[in-house]
């Protein structure tokens, strides 16, 4: 009976690491590339991003339009997602980055 408790007491345990991983901090970059092995990121960069505070308040356009209009880019060659996540929802920022001429 003991070992049947640790046990789920352990697997309770790992649950709870799993699904709050990254909530006091998260900083994460991923490729919105498909053909990772073909990208040519080209001579500018531009960003667009969106932020949300607290989980009730939203702003912003990260969409990769906008991004290209920052960066003044008229042919894309990639494209990267930025997530930064405080604290869960208190704070969380999306960015887009676009690459090109």
């Amino acid at each position: 009976m003991r070992h049947s408790a640790r046990a789920i007491v352990t697997l309770a345990a790992l649950a709870a690491v799993t699904l709050l991983s990254g909530c006091l901090y998260m900083n994460v970059t991923t490729p919105l590339d498909t053909d990772l092995d073909q990208t040519k990121l080209g001579t500018k960069v531009g960003k667009s991003e969106a932020q949300l505070v607290l989980g009730l308040v939203a702003w912003g356009d990260a969409g990769t339009q906008e991004a290209a209009k920052n960066g003044n880019i008229t042919v894309l060659r990639g494209a990267d997602q930025e997530q930064l996540s405080i604290l869960g929802l208190l704070y969380v920022r999306y960015r887009t980055v676009v690459y090109g001429d």
